[in-house]
């Protein structure tokens, strides 16, 4: 599953609930009607709303294949723009920062300027940041356009979803075009690694880029006839200024503990993570005077909602965190080619997939606390088992077992947030639960691979080859991908040393990683069953 975004997962029925709550009345005359009352016949959907189903899935497939393609053009990267082991994290992830930053500020945006408008300005958007990012000449440059990418990417999950809800009136109806919109994030991501192999192993790493484009070109053809206008009659006030200082606080915090990995702890380092803290503080205190607050406080009074909230965004981190792991494993320990490392991928992430389908049914019979429970065992001995695997085909065996043992944390988590808060606070409960997904997501890549990262530097430190001048073992030391290529420089027995050295110092970080997990599920385990025991999905009886 890796690049799973949690709202690719979630049951039909919470996320139609979720929508429920805040049915939008629309003022365009393009638009389906206004929501009736609850006596009236709901108005069935025409061709044009499902052929603009289709408008809406295709670009959110792509959202979702561009986040796991590019897990396995890391080593191609790393080759090719050689950044350093921070420039590479930050081309990684600082998509998910900036869609986690910006997420919530579109929605309010789209409210105010039209979901439509907005989308397909953010559909123009990134297919321009997808062209310009394909043809990075630096690493600084490509993690520039990562970041437009992810500004861009924020506009399309808010505003598709809430077109949904305009477009389908009737709700047998309207579920099923949950469905498709959760199936396309799920396909996807599915289907990422594998495309992302054939493009990487027959053309360059741009092309995982340029893929994004002619979707999005689709959609800026079809989208205005196909999809209705909606704005909010009362629409929340945009607040861009706290959007900013919620990025001021985290990217500070996230580069200095990023350098400390690279380059070792310094004040340097430690005033970044000072200067990020402090920011923080000031963003809480603006919330608090805040009228429309970006991030109501309120509702982490409520232990269900900060239980779940907790859970959601500490178990999305170390699923990240190891997947990230696995795509480079794949190619730079086990010397796999692009192609087969995304056939490698794709058992971990069908099986995500079809178990997540399997939850909604064991919520009838189980508590969700006992089934998150249950669930996060069999993931915490998925990754004791591949702390210990041996061999690929375990290591694969094991991301299977991690990952159905996941799929009840994504599925229901999500509901028990929104069901916890008061009904007049869903919407924002639900912006927060998007939020923290994606937050969570991109922590586990800085946080985890600063500290493979950290753990590869040391147990390279002291490596000495025979005959070979310490400028030349540099790289070698920065990232395994810097190994791989100074090892092409060497004579055989000289390269078969410093590859060997290396993997064991990659290996080393990897299952570090694999015991952070173990200790993440069980902390999740304990939240769970101290304090949702009791708790219940929105819509659940």
């Amino acid at each position: 599953m890796p690049g799973m975004r949690a709202r690719c997962a979630r049951a039909d029925k919470s996320c139609h609930i979720r929508l429920a709550v805040s049915r939008p009345e629309t003022d365009e005359t393009d638009t389906v009607t206004t929501s009736p009352t609850a006596g009236d016949e709901r108005r069935k959907a025409t061709r044009r709303e499902w052929l603009g189903l289709i408008a809406i899935a295709v670009p959110c497939m792509i959202y979702s294949m561009d986040l796991t393609v590019l897990n396995l053009a890391v080593p191609t990267l790393a080759r090719e723009l050689k950044p350093s082991a921070g420039q590479l994290l930050w081309i990684i992830d600082i998509y998910g920062f900036m869609v986690a930053g910006f997420l919530m500020t579109m929605g309010t945006l789209g409210d105010r300027i039209g979901r439509r408008k907005l989308l397909l300005i953010g559909a123009a958007a990134f297919g321009v940041a997808s062209t310009v990012a394909a043809f990075s000449t630096s690493a600084e440059m490509l993690i520039v356009t990562r970041a437009l990418l992810g500004i861009a990417g924020a506009t399309l999950a808010p505003s598709t979803l809430s077109l949904i809800a305009v477009m389908f009136e009737d709700e047998t109806e309207r579920t099923f075009a949950i469905s498709m919109w959760i199936a396309s994030f799920s396909a996807g991501a599915v289907i990422g690694p594998l495309i992302g192999g054939v493009l990487i192993e027959y053309f360059w790493w741009g092309s995982v880029f340029l893929i994004a484009v002619p979707p999005m070109l689709v959609l800026l053809a079809i989208g205005p006839v196909l999809l209705p206008e909606y704005k909010a009659p009362h629409a929340g006030r945009l607040d861009l200024a706290s959007a900013l200082l919620s990025l001021a606080a985290i990217l500070p915090v996230i580069y200095g503990v990023k350098h400390g990995a690279e380059f070792g702890l310094s004040a340097y380092a430690a005033a970044f993570v000072v200067v990020g803290v402090v920011l923080g503080v000031v963003f809480a205190r603006r919330q608090r005077r805040l009228a429309d607050p970006m991030v109501d406080l309120a509702l982490f009074g409520i232990p269900a909602f900060r239980a779940a909230l907790a859970i959601n965004l500490a178990g999305i981190m170390v699923m990240f965190g190891s997947f990230i792991f696995l795509a480079q494993y794949f190619q730079l320990v086990a010397g796999l080619t692009p192609l087969e490392a995304g056939i490698w991928s794709l058992p971990s992430a069908l099986a995500f997939t079809l178990a997540s389908f399997g939850v909604t049914p064991l919520t009838v019979r189980f508590r969700p606390a006992a089934l998150m429970a249950a669930g996060m065992v069999l993931s915490a001995l998925g990754f004791v088992w591949l702390a210990l695997a041996p061999s690929l085909v375990q290591i694969v065996a094991s991301s299977i077992v991690f990952s159905i043992g996941f799929t009840p944390v994504i599925t229901l988590t999500t509901g028990i947030v929104v069901g916890s808060a008061p009904q007049e606070r869903a919407g924002a409960a639900s912006a927060m639960s998007e939020t923290s997904a994606e937050l969570g997501g991109a922590l586990g890549i800085a946080t985890l691979g600063s500290l493979g990262t950290a753990l590869y530097r040391h147990g390279m430190a002291d490596l000495s080859v025979a005959g070979v001048d310490g400028a030349v073992l540099a790289p070698a030391r920065a990232t395994l991908g810097g190994a791989l290529a100074a090892a092409e420089q060497l004579a055989p027995d000289q390269s078969a040393h410093l590859l060997q050295a290396a993997r064991d110092a990659f290996m080393t970080g990897f299952h570090a990683v694999a015991l952070i997990a173990i200790a993440g599920m069980l902390f999740c385990i304990a939240v769970a069953l101290t304090t949702l025991r009791d708790a219940r999905p929105s819509g659940a009886h």
